[in-house]
């Protein structure tokens, strides 16, 4: 029998080419769109990317954070020194504020990996308040009130907001395309082995510790780049909103709806969360009331999260990681009649 590995669908191929129609459709959005239009935009992809890092950490990885949003207020106090302290434009301190999270996650990690399962999740917890408490004591940006971003002071509101919502789109394509190349490759295969038993995963070969603290660090780089990047769009920053557990909370909650453990989950319940802050949050605890109990709903029954119903019900999945063996039957051996001459009298 001959085997063929599947990796894409002409469903996926179709995908991926109608969201490159799309995103050059996006960049033009400054060009005839409304700046509230673009505001929207910037909201959701901070969202995205920091419930897309965090579906990378636990829900391909298997680490179960809820402290990510120690990197996330780090990117955004670091992007603000640079930009009000250091002279430096603060869209070019985006993803210097995401290098300095991700370097700040080394020491962390020597801290978070020495913690399992539930304890590995307090433990982050308290290491993102750690953080909240130290910014918080720090006269220089505010202390426990916060500060304003002043190096965009002598831009015009429209360039702003333009040039906000471009880096906003480029952070948003390339974290979809790396997370869907790393996937795809054999570093993602050795993740998922992890996640699913790191005793088997080690026994193979697959060197764990190496691989779960470089997962840990591009995740902590990710929630840094949104960070920097939300705080660009608001102009303002303070601990409690920075290193509030919130983010962790909504990126938990995105990535149930979406689908944990699948690269279109983060993506489908970014739009989800969007739509549902935008039409329900005047209505305040009720509001909050009804995510948890859509939560607790969709934690009964649809496990696997809507792109997970999708594809359980149609067999489509947007964006495949998995490698399918297919087996193709051997060819037929040629007939007696075609082997031997015809015999006439």
């Amino acid at each position: 029998m001959t085997a063929t590995v599947i990796r894409s669908t002409r469903g996926s191929q179709a995908v991926i080419a109608i969201a490159a129609a799309l995103c050059l459709v996006a960049a033009t959005l400054p060009l005839w769109g409304e700046p509230s239009w673009m505001r929207e935009f910037v909201e959701i992809a901070c969202y995205l990317i920091f419930a897309m890092m965090w579906n990378l950490l636990a829900g391909y990885g298997g680490m179960v954070s809820v402290g990510q949003q120690a990197f996330f207020g780090l990117g955004g106090y670091v992007m603000l020194a640079l930009g009000n302290f250091g002279g430096i434009n603060p869209f070019v301190a985006i993803p210097l504020a995401a290098l300095v999270a991700a370097l700040a996650s080394l020491p962390v990690s020597k801290l978070a990996f020495r913690l399992q399962g539930g304890y590995f999740s307090i433990g982050t917890w308290v290491i993102a308040e750690v953080f909240r408490l130290s910014i918080a004591n720090v006269a220089a940006v505010g202390g426990g009130s916060g500060t304003s971003l002043t190096a965009l002071r002598g831009i015009s509101r429209s360039t702003r907001e333009n040039t906000t919502y471009w880096v906003a789109l480029a952070c948003v394509v390339a974290s979809l395309a790396l997370v869907y190349l790393f996937l795809r490759s054999k570093q993602g295969l050795a993740l998922q082995a992890i996640r699913d038993s790191e005793v088997a995963a080690e026994s193979q070969g697959v060197g764990v510790a190496r691989m779960k603290l470089a997962v840990y660090v591009v995740a902590a780089f990710g929630c840094g780049m949104a960070g920097a990047l939300y705080f660009v769009s608001n102009l303002r920053i303070s601990p409690d909103a920075a290193f509030g557990v919130n983010w962790t909370a909504f990126a938990i909650f995105i990535v149930m709806i979406g689908g944990i453990g699948r690269i279109e989950g983060p993506v489908i319940g970014a739009v989800v969360f969007w739509a549902l802050n935008k039409f329900f949050s005047d209505y305040g605890t009720w509001y909050q009331l009804g995510l948890g109990l859509l939560a607790i709903l969709m934690t009964l029954f649809f496990r696997e999260g809507l792109g997970g119903f999708v594809h359980r019900r149609l067999g489509f999945e947007m964006l495949p990681t998995r490698r399918i063996l297919q087996l193709a039957p051997p060819a037929a051996p040629a007939t007696a009649s075609r082997l031997t001459p015809e015999v006439t009298a």
